[in-house]
């Protein structure tokens, strides 16, 4: 019994994809660091999303599931080195098989475990209701500190980050400098491309740079097309890596996204986002962790939401939910512009002039 009672010591927390749910479990352990800074975190996921961990107190453990950890012997290989590290406990935030069988394999040499609850079936009662935010659902961050605090540990729901300073890889600033990410993994979830370009042309005229979130092929040939067309416009893809692209994030005016990964990037280092809805709801729990709902761009239609992650087909077979006016879209860039005092080209204040407290050691807080 005292052992169950005796909180760990040593955390494993497991989170291996995607990249935009890697990226909210920082605001987690933050917020478990803070309250129990003796404790020691180690993170088991792939080695390329390391940065989203940067100002934390935590280690890696590297998961390679193509070679060494492969299949089930892989597996027990991978518990078995996590064991040897002196793990006491697993936080399964991911809650897939993979990670399931992990645990049950620590779990086996006495480690104790706990797992996520995702609410799958309150997220599909939620498909298809008139107005899901009349209840909105546990954000995902709340979710992982629930997994921690199963283990034992008592602590508050995270402060959203509210400063971060981090060097800038653009060169100096001048301006109003805003980030446009149309692309996202799912279909339902993907700006169309003819608006996407109005989109940037309305950007361009009213900022002093604009650069383009995205990932390669068809994404970043859209991107280096929007380059040639605008001398303000820059396209990101292979230019910078995923550290490099959280550091001008960190010193952008205001980011566009999809509900995908740059949002949540943009909440880990306190830059405001105006994100775009279509198949999904920001109600189902997945908005940016400390993005405004004042922020949100969406259409009201009886479709939507249809799917939780964006994957499920339209019916309709147009993605109606997602022809939204880029005009909405602008407007709400320039009314952050104008909350941060950065009312337009040529009208801005760099974030430096701006007064806004930042972390002088490069953390974010």
């Amino acid at each position: 019994m005292a052992q169950k009672n005796r909180l760990p010591r040593h955390v494993l927390v497991i989170r291996n994809s995607a990249m935009g749910d890697v990226a909210m479990l920082p605001h987690a352990l933050r917020a478990l660091l803070q309250a129990y800074p003796d404790v020691h975190v180690t993170v088991l996921t792939r080695p390329l999303f390391k940065p989203f961990f940067a100002g934390l107190k935590v280690d890696f453990l590297d998961a390679d599931y193509k070679n060494r950890h492969k299949g089930l012997r892989g597996l027990w290989r991978l518990a078995a080195e996590a064991h040897a590290c002196g793990v006491d406990a697993v936080a399964d935030v991911h809650g897939v098989l993979r990670s399931r069988v992990i645990g049950l394999f620590l779990w086996l040499r006495g480690v104790r475990t706990a797992r996520i609850d995702k609410g799958r079936i309150e997220k599909w009662f939620r498909l298809g209701v008139s107005n899901p935010a009349a209840k909105p659902l546990k954000h995902t961050v709340i979710r992982y500190c629930d997994v921690l605090r199963h283990l034992g540990f008592e602590f508050p729901d995270p402060r959203p980050v509210t400063s971060c300073r981090r060097p800038n890889p653009m060169g100096a600033k001048q301006g109003a400098w805003v980030g446009f990410a149309p692309f996202s993994a799912q279909k339902g979830k993907n700006y169309p491309l003819d608006l996407a370009a109005e989109v940037v042309d309305r950007l361009s005229a009213r900022c002093e740079r604009v650069f383009i979130h995205s990932g390669g092929g068809d994404e970043a040939a859209f991107a280096e097309e929007m380059e040639r067309t605008h001398s303000n416009v820059t396209a990101l893809w292979g230019r910078v890596r995923l550290d490099g692209e959280l550091d001008l994030i960190a010193n952008l005016d205001c980011v566009v996204s999809m509900d995908s990964l740059v949002m949540h990037m943009a909440s880990l280092v306190a830059t405001p986002v105006v994100s775009v809805w279509g198949a999904t709801h920001p109600a189902l729990g997945f908005l940016g962790y400390g993005c405004s709902l004042e922020d949100v761009v969406q259409l009201d239609l009886p479709c939507r939401p249809c799917s939780v992650y964006g994957s499920r087909e339209c019916k309709f077979g147009d993605y109606r939910c997602m022809r939204i006016p880029p005009q909405m879209i602008v407007e709400r860039v320039l009314r952050v512009l104008e909350r941060r005092g950065t009312s337009g080209r040529l009208q801005c204040e760099t974030r430096e002039a701006s007064g806004s407290e930042e972390s002088a050691d490069g953390n974010c807080r």
